[in-house]
C-alpha cells in the first residue's frame, strides 16, 4: 500500500508509481477539507477533512491523473504499472 499526505494545499508526493491492484491511501494532514477525484472520473473521494483518509485500489495499468475539485491548482498522477 503506498501513501499520499494533503498538506499545504498539495499532494504528496505529486508522482506515485504502483502495480496494478495495489491501493494508495491519501490522508488529509492540511486544516480544510480537499477531495481526491480522479480527471477521468474514475474514483473520487468526495470532501474529506482535517485528519480522514480515502483509500483507492487501482486494478488496472496506467496513467491517472488527479485533482482536488475544491482547490483545482492542486493536481497530481498515480502511473499504475
Amino acid at each position: 500500500m503506498a501513501t499520499v499526505s494533503i498538506r499545504d494545499f498539495s499532494f504528496i508526493p505529486s508522482q506515485l508509481t504502483v502495480v496494478a491492484d495495489d491501493s494508495v491511501t491519501w490522508t488529509n494532514d492540511d486544516g480544510t477539507d480537499h477531495t481526491v477525484t480522479a480527471d477521468d472520473g474514475s474514483f473520487d473521494s468526495g470532501p474529506f477533512g482535517p485528519g480522514a483518509s480515502f483509500t483507492h485500489t487501482f486494478r488496472q495499468s496506467g496513467t491517472f491523473p488527479y485533482h482536488c475539485d475544491i482547490h483545482p491548482d492542486m493536481r497530481a498522477t498515480v502511473t499504475v504499472t
